[in-house]
């Protein structure tokens, strides 16, 4: 190996480069490289640990041991989620039928839902006896 491709592999591997890259780039075998940095002790510097808002793009502090944090505020939280409804996962839909009327309904969230609408629901509690 001469003095140029070790003045290479040392600019290369400051760069962020892999193993392999800088192998496929100087035409040298990956253990060559491998060895080489390692005897060296060059290492690839760490990726940007920053954290930035999904909706602001604001850097967002990490606490350490805690979640990762998507977002800089509730508001930023509110508006992104409101302005990607599609992404929305609901999984809490329940069928149920109206104890008044009888048709089928989709509820999303409440386990307490009886009544299809407001209408069927005074029409049983005050509409009299005949509830369906």
């Amino acid at each position: 190996m001469t003095e140029l491709q070790k003045h290479q592999i040392m600019n290369l591997r400051e760069k962020g480069y892999g193993y392999i890259k800088i192998a496929n780039e100087l035409g040298i075998s990956v253990n060559t490289i491998k060895s080489f940095c390692r005897r060296q002790k060059i290492i690839k510097p760490k990726a940007d640990d920053k954290h930035y808002c999904k909706y602001c793009g604001k850097e967002v502090e990490q606490i350490k041991g805690r979640k990762e944090k998507k977002f800089c505020s509730d508001s930023c939280r509110m508006k992104w989620w409101n302005g990607n409804l599609d992404k929305v996962n609901r999984k809490a839909y329940q069928h149920r039928k109206c104890l008044k009327c009888g048709n089928e309904f989709t509820v999303y969230g409440s386990k307490k839902k009886k009544f299809c609408t407001h209408e069927c629901y005074i029409l049983f509690r005050f509409g009299g006896g005949n509830n369906a």
